[in-house]
């Protein structure tokens, strides 16, 4: 029997499940703790049971990367939305400004995806922004069928010492990082997104295929 019992007593149980092929009865789970109970027979003799109770080492499991990045953006999320209140926006109205203040005129076919914004809400965030006098919206005059958005004298005067604001702020939460590691989580962060989008792009494609061939 191998058993660390102060381990066990870090970690509080979770109920257990037994795979009754195997006799294996996990007791708890824990983010750095793994505790197995398996229990075996010989024949019809009685059962043993073997306890083992291990720390994690080595690479985290993507999933619990996964979930500290959701908690990392979740509580960064939290404290720029600060600066947005004052003024009266929402994160989408923030983002539609943000594009079109460093980006000059814009389709709103082309706002959509820069601020991940689907064509139905690109349409009613641009429609807000125009109640508010903070856009203009107009017709292209290269191409009729294009409707371009651009800053109002008022939006740009909304937006840009909001945007400078936020600025500070996103100055403020990456402080304890240097240089180098703001590249590294930067390049990282690209990596795993294309990879995402990929993936995704990729179960698309075959959901379609799937349906086209029923």
């Amino acid at each position: 029997m191998m058993e660390s019992r102060q381990a066990q007593a870090a970690c509080p149980r979770r109920p257990g499940r037994i795979v009754l092929a195997n006799h294996i009865d996990i007791n708890y789970i824990d983010v750095n703790i793994i505790g197995f109970i398996i229990r075996y027979r010989v024949g019809s003799g009685t059962f043993h049971e073997i306890r083992i109770i291990s720390m994690k080492t080595g690479t985290p499991a993507p999933v619990h990367t996964w979930l500290v990045m959701m908690k990392a953006m979740q509580a960064i999320t939290r404290y720029a939305l600060a600066n947005f209140e004052k003024p009266g926006l929402g994160f989408s109205d923030f983002a539609v400004l943000e594009a079109l203040l460093h980006k000059g005129p814009l389709p709103v076919n082309v706002i959509g995806p820069k601020v991940n914004l689907t064509p139905g809400s690109i349409s009613v965030a641009v429609d807000r922004l125009v109640a508010k006098g903070l856009v203009s919206r107009a017709e292209s005059s290269q191409d009729r069928r294009v409707r371009l958005v651009a800053l109002t004298p008022r939006g740009k005067a909304v937006i840009t010492p909001v945007f400078r604001a936020h600025a500070a702020t996103m100055e403020k939460v990456f402080s304890s990082l240097s240089g180098d590691e703001m590249r590294q989580l930067e390049q990282q962060l690209k990596r795993v997104g294309k990879q995402a989008e990929l993936l995704f792009d990729e179960s698309v494609s075959k959901a379609r295929t799937v349906k086209g061939s029923v």
